[in-house]
């Protein structure tokens, strides 16, 4: 399937429509309706996923939070799936908190609805986490999809089972089987990949024989329909049957319907090239996306040469049994679970598996390992490659931790920090910890994950575990001579100790990193110790210092494109414009801030600078803006996890005791809520003064005739709590002239939810 972002959601769009399932549509939604969790039920191939994306499209708009899938057919690790419905909702684990408990947060006032789709090798997780999300969050309902149910208290089950079957007697008109499901799939898939398919009377039989051949099974009619480029239907029932009799011994007994599903994808299997099946089956090695380049270095050999693989991989697309999908332009490609299972066992039948995942966990581990130094000068299209890849990444490394390879997985772990740094603190301390004891692995990497270690721990506030990891790190690099490493250790070993208020410890660090760095001319130490006397000097309340490293460490990071360290600099400079109470420079060190931490989708730091530019309005009598501002601010720590330290707690405290003594709390409280609930993005655009004067006024819930009559008639009976329908009775208009309406009004307020649109309306009363 591929994906695009949902107005409200994460709603996966389907290259293909969907069709059928009448009567499983109404059951659920009358169901979800009764009940807080409902599962969907039956074999692989029964085409579950797509019926929980019909009833999300549908229900969407009832929840004013959205509807968000939760994908976990590429989960190989049930301590993961909390993660994985952390990344679905677009949250980041960036600090200490435990994604369970970033959900619970997150979820506590939420009205959406949640998909969680493929649980089946998860069960006792998903079960566990879906039950959880139903304890903490009273307006969430949720949707899974397994074939088997989760067990937990209060879920409403609905089998899903195959499509609905045309009469075996030929005898309906054209008319009625084209209003049949199985038919109806059929033929749209035909056409699709013929061109010029229609049914017929010559074909009505061929096509009903097929469809219960097949048992409706939606998989299986697929991969038929799409070889009507080749033949026609009349063929295809009788090469099919031909196989289904050789597995009955020539009866017409039916088979169990997960062998007819296999028989199906056999059928396919054996109408490929050997080149194909080779490619086919060596494509299960990947657990998630991947992309040309990851086949030619994985898949590859003399039967399937890299010259060859472009075309093969179209050639599999074509025929369905590979799903193609673009992301950020480029083309990636995955295999339907069910063929995934399919592949793996013929990997096996071919005794390439050991080889395969070899090969696999050889090529992460070097791509990992070569891109670590250059990383950070090359940090969004890095990162963007990593969150395409982490997947496959993290199978990698739970293959390594299940075998033993303990170096191994070390390297590609310790490899990964900007990604964890950004996307996953909590999950990387998860895989060290458990990687850590490589007694075998190379120096320079021991160094890197001892380092790794103790500043995932540092950014998690916790200077009582960094401590330890970053001795470590700075005795192993002394012992082998990494003397740019220990440079870099002893410098974060200070910044560890400013933070844990041993100002004494930090200054011995800092004077044995100085010492080795002078001679090194290297940037990572320069930069790392320029950071350590900053923050040791914002500490100690020297602005001069802190302001004068802080330039030149901007100055440094920006010749060298490292935009993480830019961000951090820019961020000291604008606490010192806070310390010294010059106001001009705090925003306009923040604002740059912010602006390089939405490019790298810094979340924390999107975090850190919301909260300082609401400090800055607090200050300049911009009270509703330094609201709404630190109600953002306080939105997005919950989306991360983390919490204000240091010495901006009581400025910021101050700055919203002075908003609240100037506006009076119950006006404070509607801005503040107000800000909660704005976008990310417009959050930022807030803050960064990018949104045009008419914006900014519609952003000022007192402002009065913001909207015209009609759509202020409409927004306020949303306000009232009234439905498209309810609101179009009302008004003696259409429903679909109401909905292009709310549209309008979203666009012109910059919301995204009718929740924001009430709350717009209840604030302007005040």
């Amino acid at each position: 399937m591929a994906r695009t972002r949902h107005p409200s959601g994460n709603l996966p769009a389907e290259i293909t429509s969907f069709v059928g399932r009448r009567q499983q549509l109404g059951e659920i939604r009358k169901k979800l309706s009764a009940a807080r969790l409902v599962s969907l039920v039956g074999p692989g191939g029964a085409g579950k996923s797509r019926l929980a994306l019909r009833v999300a499209a549908d229900l969407a708009r009832g929840f004013a939070d959205g509807a968000w899938w939760v994908e976990l057919a590429e989960v190989r690790d049930g301590a993961l799936v909390a993660n994985s419905v952390v990344a679905a909702l677009d949250l980041r684990d960036q600090a200490g908190t435990q994604p369970a408990q970033i959900l619970a947060s997150y979820l506590r006032e939420k009205r959406l609805l949640l998909v969680v789709d493929n649980c089946e090798h998860l069960l006792g997780d998903a079960a566990q986490l879906v039950a959880e999300v139903l304890r903490t969050a009273p307006n969430v309902r949720v949707i899974t999809t397994s074939r088997e149910p989760l067990q937990v208290p209060g879920e409403q089950v609905v089998a899903v089972p195959p499509l609905e079957l045309p009469a075996g007697d030929g005898t309906e008109s054209l008319a009625r089987l084209r209003q049949n499901e199985a038919v109806m799939l059929f033929t749209e898939r035909a056409a699709a990949a013929s061109g010029a398919f229609q049914l017929t009377t010559e074909n009505r039989g061929a096509v009903v024989g097929l469809c219960r051949r097949l048992d409706g099974l939606p998989l299986a009619i697929e991969l038929a329909a799409v070889r009507t480029r080749a033949l026609a239907v009349e063929q295809i029932l009788e090469r099919l049957s031909d196989r289904f009799a050789l597995l009955t011994g020539g009866s017409r007994v039916a088979l169990p319907r997960h062998q007819t599903l296999e028989t199906t994808i056999d059928w396919s299997y054996d109408l490929l090239s050997e080149g194909e099946k080779a490619l086919l089956r060596r494509l299960c090695v990947f657990a998630g996306r991947f992309t040309l380049a990851d086949v030619e270095s994985v898949c590859t050999s003399d039967d399937v040469p890299p010259a060859k693989v472009l075309d093969t991989m179209t050639s599999l697309v074509d025929k369905s049994l590979v799903t193609k999908q673009d992301v950020g332009g480029l083309a990636c490609y995955r295999l339907h679970e069910t063929m995934r299972d399919y592949a793996t066992l013929k990997l096996r039948d071919a005794r390439e598996e050991m080889v395969l995942e070899e090969r696999c966990l050889e090529y992460y581990r070097l791509t990992c390992l070569q891109s670590v130094d250059q990383a950070r000068y090359r940090l969004v299209d890095w990162l963007a490659w990593a969150d395409l890849e982490i997947d496959n990444i993290r199978a990698v490394l739970h293959q390594c931790v299940a075998r033993g390879d303990l170096a191994r997985g070390l390297d590609i772990a310790a490899s990964m920090g900007y990604y964890w740094i950004t996307h996953g603190t909590t999950e990387s301390t998860w895989w060290l910890d458990q990687l850590l004891g490589a007694e075998d692995a190379d120096p320079a990497t021991q160094v890197r994950a001892y380092y790794l270690r103790g500043w995932l721990s540092l950014l998690q506030a916790d200077a009582a575990i960094a401590r330890p990891w970053i001795a470590r790190a700075v005795t192993t690099a002394r012992e082998t001579g990494q003397l740019t490493k220990l440079s870099e250790s002893l410098s974060i070993a200070a910044t560890v100790e400013s933070v844990a208020g041993d100002l004494v410890a930090a200054r011995r660090y800092l004077e044995q990193a100085e010492e080795i760095t002078h001679g090194l001319s290297d940037f990572p130490a320069t930069i790392e110790l320029l950071l350590s006397r900053a923050v040791l000097a914002l500490v100690e309340g020297d602005l001069d210092t802190a302001r004068t490293v802080s330039l030149e460490g901007l100055r440094l990071s920006r010749e060298a494109g490292d935009l993480y360290q830019v961000e951090a600099m820019l961020g000291n400079l604008g606490m010192v414009g806070v310390l010294a109470g010059d106001l001009h420079t705090a925003k306009s060190r923040f604002v740059e801030s912010l602006q390089v931490a939405r490019q790298i989708d810094n979340r924390l730091g999107q975090y850190w600078r919301l909260a300082g530019l609401g400090w800055h309005a607090a200050n300049s009598g911009q009270l509703r803006v330094a609201a709404r501002l630190l109600g953002a601010a306080e939105a997005v720590a919950t989306g991360v996890g983390a919490d204000i330290m240091g010495p901006a707690v009581p400025l910021l405290a101050e700055a919203k005791e002075s908003a609240i003594g100037a506006l009076g709390a119950a006006k404070f409280e509607s801005e503040f809520e107000l800000g909660k609930h704005m976008s990310r993005d417009m959050a930022v655009r807030l803050a960064l003064g990018e949104s045009t004067q008419d914006e900014l006024a519609v952003q000022d819930p007192v402002a009065p005739g913001l909207l015209p009559k009609r759509q202020a008639e409409v927004a306020q009976l949303i306000a009232e709590g009234l439905s498209n329908r309810q609101i179009g009775a009302r008004l003696f208009i259409s429903e679909a002239t109401v909905a292009t309406h709310v549209r309008g009004i979203m666009n012109k307020l910059g919301f995204n939810s009718r929740a924001q649109i009430a709350s717009w309306m209840a604030s302007s009363k005040q």
